[in-house]
């Protein structure tokens, strides 16, 4: 027999399991089915294992940057060192985990971290900050935080006072909101390249934090600047739907014309759908506009590799111009699980399936071949580990679908193919996606060579060699997603629900609101279709 130990530095097992109810349960053991078998797969006590070890990553890097970092934005592992990513920072790393903490029931690091917001924070600082940025992680992170305590009045008055600073972002003459903030002045300061445009992503994702805001405070201001923006975007000429990466704060027009789903475009899309689920599928502007754009990337930007026939979504160099790029950026790979998202509405496909429409159900499978894809890129590498950017090949007579260039071959810990991964086990209820041949593997390969003996975890100059040169660079997304992604993957399919919930672009998660004020349902009304 085995012995499970619910905390793994316990002496008192709570369960013994026979050999023909499980194939493992060491809990220090790096011994490990392969592959699951078909029992282990469908066994509680292995996802809890699973789950556990995330659990002890997360510890791991918080340990670290509590002991070497406190307080600061970013967490340096190898040097035992914090930076800021201004000149005064406002703790990115401990409010972007805050939810993290709590979904964990990490109680003790919680009441540490909540003390420090208490007791430290502080947004009137003469500092200019990334206005995306602070929405998504900080923000995001207090609203979350608000929601997931039992409104805990702490984090909405932080969120309020932060909310206000920001709104000096939006005093350009088009309403686009600048690309950074003075957080004391509120003075909104334009990019400092492209000719001071706005990256379209990130004027188009601050929506789902300002608007919840609105409905917490009762202070509607919020929902009405960051709609505004949305409402010009509509008006602009788009290519099927799709948009340049590139907004300008001047005249609200659109600037250049590159055209893609990764960097500066790729949340745009994401929040076109989480718009309308945001608000119980209430706002049809939002799935018009959202439908359009997934029409656009079917007909414009997906394309198969040889010699396998992996599907990617490319990228194009302007409107009309159907020579797709096949180059595909890391973060392109929420796409999987925002198309399941779009086909279900957060419902389970086997409660749906036989109401889903041919649309719907070609969504899903294009999201299904997406992630695969991108789990694919993992698997491709030495380490098992997905660079920032893959190529993939075009010609007939190549023998590998996938290119790594070294320029492109870092990682930096990113989330976003354990977020297709948990979108698609949650609403589809297959394990293969949080299986030994994908999700833990993932997981595993980020153990062996992102993980600092001392403490964190760190980003990875090459992934195609081993062992890989480290960065000494630990992202606040680390512990705000990947791993709040992965403890999800591996946890009961009620863990907040995806019927319920609508998860931020920095995996906030936030309740889904029904429109039941008088002013809400105003705004809502007077939305075109």
């Amino acid at each position: 027999k085995y012995i499970f130990f619910e905390q793994f530095d316990s002496q008192q097992p709570i369960k013994e399991v026979s050999n023909e109810d499980i194939d493992f349960i060491l809990p220090d053991s790096d011994i490990d089915p392969v592959p699951d078998s078909p029992v282990s797969v469908h066994n509680d006590l292995i996802w809890t294992e699973r789950q556990m070890k995330v659990k002890q990553a997360f510890k791991h890097a918080w340990n670290g940057y509590v002991r070497d970092a406190w307080g600061a934005d970013e967490y340096h592992p190898i040097s035992h060192r914090g930076s800021n990513l201004s000149r005064y920072g406002i703790g990115f790393t401990i409010v972007d985990s805050l939810d993290t903490l709590l979904i964990m029931d990490l109680k003790d690091e919680y009441e540490h971290a909540r003390n420090w917001v208490a007791n430290s924070l502080n947004f009137d600082i003469d500092s200019e900050v990334n206005v995306f940025e602070t929405t998504i992680r900080v923000l995001g992170g207090l609203l979350s935080a608000y929601h997931l305590s039992g409104n805990d009045m702490l984090y909405l008055t932080k969120a309020v006072d932060l909310g206000d600073r920001l709104l000096g972002a939006f005093s350009s003459p088009s309403g686009i909101p600048y690309a950074s903030v003075n957080l004391a002045t509120r003075e909104g300061i334009v990019a400092h390249f492209n000719g001071g445009a706005s990256s379209t992503s990130e004027a188009t994702t601050l929506q789902l934090e300002f608007k919840y805001l609105s409905y917490i405070s009762d202070n509607y201001v919020y929902w009405d600047k960051s709609q505004n923006i949305m409402l010009a975007i509509d008006d602009l000429k788009k290519y099927d739907g799709l948009v340049p990466i590139f907004l300008s704060p001047d005249d609200g027009k659109f600037w250049g014309g590159r055209i893609t789903l990764g960097a500066r475009g790729d949340s745009y899309y994401e929040y076109l759908l989480k718009q309308f689920i945001q608000t119980s599928c209430t706002e049809y502007f939002y799935r018009r506009m959202y439908d359009e754009a997934i029409k656009g990337v079917k007909t414009h930007l997906i394309d198969r590799s040889h010699p396998s026939g992996l599907l990617y979504i490319g990228e194009l160099s302007g409107f009309g111009d159907d020579n797709i790029s096949p180059k595909m950026d890391h973060l392109v790979c929420f796409m999987g699980g925002n198309l399941a998202l779009g086909a279900t509405r957060g419902r389970k496909v086997h409660d749906i399936q036989e109401d889903m429409s041919d649309n719907d159900l070609e969504d899903l499978d294009i999201g299904k071949e997406l992630t695969k894809t991108c789990a694919e890129i993992y698997f491709s590498t030495n380490t098992g580990l997905a660079p920032e950017i893959a190529y993939f090949s075009t010609s007939e007579d190549a023998t590998t679908d996938i290119i790594i260039k070294p320029l492109d071959s870092h990682n930096l810990l990113r989330p976003e193919t354990v977020e297709s991964l948990f979108i698609l086990w949650r609403l589809t209820g297959d394990v293969q996606y949080r299986h030994v041949e994908w999700g833990w593997k993932i997981f595993q390969a980020f153990e062996k060579y992102a993980r600092v003996d001392e403490g964190g975890y760190t980003s990875l100059d090459d992934v195609t060699v081993v062992p890989p040169e480290r960065r000494d660079k630990m992202e606040t997304f680390w512990l705000a997603e990947t791993l709040k992604y992965f403890y999800l993957l591996f946890g009961p399919d009620d863990l907040i629900p995806l019927d319920k919930y609508v998860f931020n672009t920095e995996a906030h998660p936030l309740p889904i609101i029904s429109p039941t004020s008088k002013d809400l349902q105003a705004r809502i009304k007077k939305m075109p279709y």
